[in-house]
This record gives C-alpha cells, structure tokens and sequence, in this order.
C-alpha cells in the first residue's frame, strides 16, 4: 500500500515510519490526517481573496423575532423527537487552573457544565414526553472521565451516546516530521498528538456509525454547541423553523450569530463568497484587513458557534467526500522549547458545503461562554437564576447586558477564585469590574456601577463583610486582620 501518492517532502517520505502509523492508529484516523496534510501542503496564499468578499444577503441572516413571531405547533414532542443535542466535550479545564474534562467544573450551585447540559434535556423529554439524546463529541484527553462520571446520569431521562475526535499527530514546524516517535500516550510522547479542532465532528461523528444510528431512529437534526456555553439551550422555535419547511427546499444548516460589541471582534463572520454563505475567521484576514475585520460597522454580527445541522446532509457530504473546510495551522510550543504545527478546522466552516444554509440573528443570551473565572464570577452570580438547567438573567437587572468583569492573574485559577470570594458578591447594579492584586472579598459585598480595585506588589485588601462598593476605585492597602 502507497501511503504517499500524494507529493510530500522527501525528509517526510524517508524518515517516517508512517506504516507504524497505520496499522496501530485508526485506519480512519490516518486516512483523516493524511487528507488535511495533503491538502496543507498544497494551499497556496490566502484561502480568501478579500475584494471578493461581500456582505450577505438581506434573507439569508434572518432576526430571531421574525423566526419566533410564527409561534408552535400543538404538537411540539414531534419536532423535540426529529431532534439529537450535541455537545462539543474535547477540551481540558486547563486554562483554569483544573485537571480533567473542563465539563466537570463546578459553574452553579455544585453542578457542572454536564449537570447542567442532563438538566436541560430532561427536563425536555419530560415536559414534553419525548426522546431527545445527548451526544458528547470527546476527545481523548477527555474520554476517560467523561465516560467514569456517565454513570450518575443511569436513572436520568436521557439517553447518552458518546464518540471520540481524531487523534492526530502534531509536527515539527520546520521538517514537517511528526514529533511523536510511537503510538503511547505516556511521558513526552504524549505532546506529540493532539485533537484536530471541532471541525472533526462530521467524519469522527460518521465514521462512528452513530449518525447512521440516529438517523434510523428518525433523527434529523443535531444542534450541536459547545458545552461551554451556558446559553446554549434548545430553541423550539428555530427548531420549528427547520422541520416545517417543505422538503424540497429544507435548510440544511443554520448558524446562530449574534451582534458584535467590541468584546467580540475577535470572532467569525459570516459573509458571501463567490456566490455561497461562508464563515470567515480572523485567522485567514490578510494582516493589511485585520482592523476592518475587527470593525463593529462593518462587520456586524458574529458566529456564537451554536449550530443546526441536518443528519442526512452530514451523511451525504462525507460519503461523496464533498466537506470542504478550510485548514487553521496552529502553532505551538512544546514544553521542551520544540516549534510545532497542528492542523486544524472548524465545525462552522463547512456551512458552504450544505443547501439552503442560513444565519439566525439571536439574542445576546444564547451566547454565555465560561472562558476564564471572570465568566465564571457572572455566572455564579445573582444576575442569574437557575432554573431546570438553564441560566436566565434576573429579572432585577435593569438592563439587558452584563456586567464586563476582568479578574487579575491572582484569580485565574477556579480554586485560588473560589478561596478569594467568601460569598459571591451582589452584582445586579454592577456595569463595570476590574480586580488585580491580591484582593479578597468578604461575605455580602455589593457592588455598583464601576468599581476598580487595585492592589500593588506587596499589598492587600480585603474588602469587608457588608461593604456596597458604588463607583469607586480601592487602591494602597486594606488589610482585615483577625485578633
């Protein structure tokens, strides 16, 4: 077997062992990888031509007021059971200070991401007696612990499926040589693989044979969103929107997008290319295009990575191998100082590959993203209530957007966060919080308007039990000390 038809570097061809590959990794997994390779290798210049870029069209990013203003059927269990949840589950909780599946944080009143995301589609399938699965997309930093805590869910209204993202091989920026020199994941070797982003989930979720599972099940449509994101719910009126379209003109794809502030200039857009709807990262904006990508004028609205995508259409673009996403390289640095590359792609670029594909313009709720421990401190916060699963803002808060909350280094981590707050603090009339330095807060804090907090190197405060901070900046020291 020839396993490089493809024209690859020489280094590449000799030095590998890539048979070793073959037959010990996933047949799949390595037919994967060498397709992305290849095509890398190939890509020449920019994967957009930005004086072909064009605004889309007014129909095909619709506002959610208009999808939801057409109402429900009576029977609403009947577009509930047409419908899989899909929650993107691969990442670590490294990036706060936690080991293990970010998942199995703790976000509100003990439960998790996970607790969260089972409360949710419960409390679907019993309101409405239905049977809406859950699936997760894990990877294999992920699989292990995942699978372990399942077992608590057994008594729940929920089926759980699971399936795992590739595992690909990272390599060398400059030899183009995989770092890994056999398949163990143990001691340094494990650097050497990483999961190829969510853009993975049509051919993992494929080549599982769980598509092919759900769709005999009836199935239809995944909503598919990171499981990060606390806004994330199932919307029955989008819902509605797709499964009562006539057959011949069904939307196969619809991405939630939502309007850009300035916190959001980082993220994708949608626009029209060469007669299609396209996602467009910041990572392929030619450097001179940057600011006006990053414009809130003109480009308006920006994907919140929640997704509806149709079970057939998956099936038919993997099997005429139509999924066309464009690749992200994604540099790295290995803990030994080596230069890598991982190649990557993104769920919401293949939405060119589908018929009918449409953005949904939705409110600013459904994307509540928990990145770092500043999320973290809204969402355990009174401007929320918890209610089957789902955070909705109190209806106490005066105004519809959230407080902008930036926590210093000294609160990155969820444990060192969690031993600086006695309490969570009352948020409801907070507009603005900045906290750096080694600061902690009492039991009962109340917080207003713009409060900025500022410990120097070698100081402390500690903001007392009962304080109502309004507009204020706190700076120098302020220590409580017990006697």
């Amino acid at each position: 077997m020839d396993l490089f038809k493809f024209q690859t570097p020489a280094p590449f061809k000799e030095t590998v062992k890539f048979n070793i590959f073959v037959f010990q990794v996933s047949k799949k997994d390595f037919e994967g990888f060498k397709n992305l390779f290849h095509r890398f290798l190939q890509v020449k210049g920019p994967s957009v031509e930005w004086i072909k870029i064009q605004r889309p069209p007014e129909d095909s990013i619709q506002p959610y007021d208009k999808i939801a203003a057409r109402g429900l059927p009576d029977n609403v269990a009947n577009s509930l059971n047409k419908l899989v949840v899909v929650k993107l589950n691969g990442g670590l909780g490294t990036s706060m200070g936690c080991k293990g599946p970010k998942s199995l944080i703790s976000v509100r009143n003990e439960n998790t991401f996970l607790d969260l995301t089972v409360q949710q589609i419960e409390h679907l399938n019993k309101t409405y007696n239905t049977d809406v699965p859950l699936v997760l997309m894990n990877s294999f930093n992920t699989d292990e612990d995942t699978k372990k805590i399942l077992q608590k869910y057994t008594h729940h209204r929920v089926k759980i499926h699971t399936f795992n993202q590739s595992r690909y091989p990272r390599v060398n920026k400059e030899s183009l040589l995989p770092v890994s020199t056999n398949l163990s994941m143990n001691g340094q070797n494990a650097e050497g693989w990483y999961p190829p982003g969510h853009g993975d989930i049509y051919a993992s979720f494929y080549n599982s044979g769980l598509l092919d599972q759900l769709i005999e099940q009836g199935k239809e449509y995944i909503f598919v969103s990171n499981i990060d994101n606390l806004g994330a719910t199932v919307d029955l009126h989008i819902l509605h929107h797709l499964v009562s379209q006539p057959n011949g003109k069904r939307c196969e794809f619809v991405m939630e997008v939502t309007d850009k502030t300035r916190a959001d200039v980082k993220g994708g857009t949608l626009i029209q290319y060469e007669g299609k709807l396209r996602l467009l990262e910041i990572a392929q904006v030619p450097k001179t295009h940057v600011d006006e990508f990053k414009s809130v004028s003109k480009f308006k609205i920006f994907n919140t990575n929640n997704l509806w995508i149709s079970l057939p259409a998956i099936k038919r673009l993997q099997e005429q191998n139509a999924m066309d996403m464009e690749i992200i390289v994604n540099p790295k640095t290995l803990d030994g100082g080596q230069n890598v590359i991982q190649l990557e792609t993104a769920v919401g670029a293949a939405i060119k590959c589908f018929d009918n594909a449409l953005g949904i313009n939705v409110p600013r709720s459904r994307f509540l993203p928990v990145k770092t421990t500043s999320d973290l401190l809204l969402v355990m916060s009174n401007l929320y209530s918890l209610e089957a699963g789902s955070l909705t803002m109190s209806p106490k808060r005066e105004f519809p957007t959230t407080p902008h909350v930036k926590l210093g280094s000294s609160f990155t981590k969820v444990q060192e966060y969690l031993i600086r707050f006695e309490s969570i603090p009352d948020m409801l009339e907070l507009d603005h919080l900045t906290v750096s330095g080694d600061v902690t807060f009492g039991k009962n804090v109340s917080l207003k308007g713009t409060v900025i907090i500022i410990a120097n190197h070698g100081d402390r405060i500690d903001i007392p039990a009962g304080s109502m901070l309004e507009n204020k900046i706190v700076s120098g020291n302020l220590r409580i000390l017990d006697h």
